[in-house]
């Protein structure tokens, strides 16, 4: 009985261990977990993990957290479970400076796509971030619509300019066949529209790419640009009464994007990551880019940047054979056509001369290429801060239960209360 006993509890205790790794050796078969934030590559990055395994027989078993769902509430129900993911994502500093200080962090500073790139994350001399593509958004819009609408799309770089588009496009609503001018979310569950990317505008918007810290050093001294942030506030109170009631206030990302497929709209505050939506969806129409143009004077650019950086977890079980997924992602021929052609994302490796076939990267990289760009400053700012505080504000006015003044009142106080001495 006694050797009987023993046995159950080895058992038992080996049961544990598979429980709390979630992705160790399973029948001899190495395992790694990949926690990804990025819904819409989801299916292609399955695809990629299947044709990784068959080639190394590594299994990477994929979490995918995001659109709709929480990512950072997703993941530490994860890690409080006791399962330590190989891989997982992290937007900018101050999703990297807390993974740091939960020691998570590995140093790549030697892996080979590291002195291929320009854009991985640093902490000081060392790279600890695989940059995971190049992206850029804007007002994406549907060139078919516009050129029914009599609006010229080269022609919308200030406020002045989008506001008579807006009023052009929906007096005419009725002929175009749309249900809004704009496709745009600011409910509960979409608050990185407008927490994030939204407030991504007003930080760098209409600043040299390499000088565009002067707003979020604001912010991070518990201040804010009166007048910018009032601007800017007028500008998505216009988005948002140029918009879709239901899509605006309930809609997720899937209404929010279907609207636009579907020619229910004529813009749609996304990026270029809806490309393989789009084309899922069967979308047949041109499309392009307009910047977020919410000042008086010209901002002729749209915000190009990685989205997100993939960090190798310290305390996962199988670090190294991360690192190898990694490697394989950015270097080898199948790693290169998942993240272009299956994922159709920009490619942020030097070496990489694959271009994606949707329309909106196309048109990001042409934005890149004439230096019409814009840097992304938002990853300064805790995600908690910028979507939970920040994106609960940018809703009240899309319901209509504030107007500009309360916006820009609650925004600066919820600024000063968060980093104000």
């Amino acid at each position: 009985m006694k050797r009987i006993g023993l046995i159950l509890l080895i058992l038992l205790f080996c049961a544990s261990m598979v429980f709390a790794g979630g992705n160790r050796a399973s029948s001899g078969r190495t395992e790694i977990t990949f926690v990804n934030l990025k819904v819409e590559i989801e299916e292609a990055l399955r695809a990629y993990a299947q044709v990784y395994e068959r080639q190394t027989g590594v299994r990477v078993n994929i979490r995918t957290y995001g659109g709709d769902a929480d990512y950072w509430s997703n993941f530490d129900a994860l890690t409080n479970a006791g399962i330590e993911p190989e891989i997982f994502t992290i937007e900018g500093e101050a999703d990297y400076d807390n993974q740091k200080f939960a020691g998570r962090i590995t140093d790549l500073s030697d892996q080979p796509w590291a002195r291929d790139t320009d854009v991985a994350l640093r902490d000081g001399t060392r790279v600890v971030g695989f940059p995971m593509a190049l992206e850029g958004y804007g007002l994406a819009y549907n060139k078919t619509l516009l050129q029914r609408a009599g609006v010229n799309p080269a022609t919308l770089t200030n406020i002045a300019a989008v506001r008579a588009a807006f009023e052009r496009i929906d007096s005419q609503k009725a002929s175009l066949g749309i249900d809004a001018v704009v496709s745009m979310a600011a409910g509960p569950t979409m608050l990185w529209v407008t927490g994030t990317h939204g407030l991504g505008a007003y930080l760098s918007g209409g600043l040299p790419y390499n000088s565009s810290t002067r707003y979020i050093n604001m912010m991070l001294n518990g201040q804010v640009d009166t007048a910018r942030l009032t601007s800017f506030a007028e500008y998505y109170n216009m988005l948002f009464q140029y918009s879709n009631r239901n899509t605006l206030l309930t809609g997720g990302y899937d209404q929010q994007v279907g609207d636009f497929v579907l020619q229910k709209t004529v813009f749609v505050h996304q990026g270029n990551w809806i490309d393989p939506n789009l084309a899922e969806m069967g979308s047949s129409f041109e499309a392009g880019f307009v910047p977020h143009a919410f000042l008086t004077e010209n901002t002729d650019g749209i915000f190009v940047s990685p989205p997100s950086w993939l960090v190798v977890n310290a305390k996962s079980a199988n670090a190294e054979e991360a690192k190898k997924f990694l490697t394989a992602m950015a270097t080898t021929p199948e790693g290169r056509d998942f993240m272009v052609t299956k994922a159709g994302m920009i490619s942020p490796f030097k070496s990489v001369n694959l271009t994606p076939s949707g329309q909106l990267s196309k048109d990001v990289q042409a934005w890149a290429a004439s230096g019409k760009i814009y840097s992304w400053q938002f990853g300064k700012l805790n995600s908690g801060f910028r979507e939970d505080t920040l994106g609960a504000i940018f809703t009240e006015m899309a319901a209509g239960r504030i107007g500009v003044p309360d916006f820009v009142r609650l925004f600066t106080a919820a600024v000063a209360n968060q980093f104000g001495g």
